[in-house]
């Protein structure tokens, strides 16, 4: 449970940098995503499902 607060943590901590420093590139990268079809969409989706189980597995088999 406190591996799961830590990461819910750091993911809102990573999206207010982003939103703080960088509202209008945040606004650009939403409309470039807009502008992609849904298939396209998904797949980047898919991947980043990926990458983060990845990340987690990584972290806890490393002792995190």
């Amino acid at each position: 449970m406190a591996l799961l607060i830590l990461a819910v943590g750091l993911v809102l901590a990573v999206e207010g940098l982003v939103l703080a420093l960088a509202p209008s590139r945040l606004e650009g990268a939403l409309d470039w995503l807009r502008a992609q079809p849904v298939d396209r969409r998904r797949m980047l989706g898919l991947g980043a499902l990926a990458a983060g189980v990845a990340l987690i597995w990584l972290g806890r088999s490393l002792g995190v």
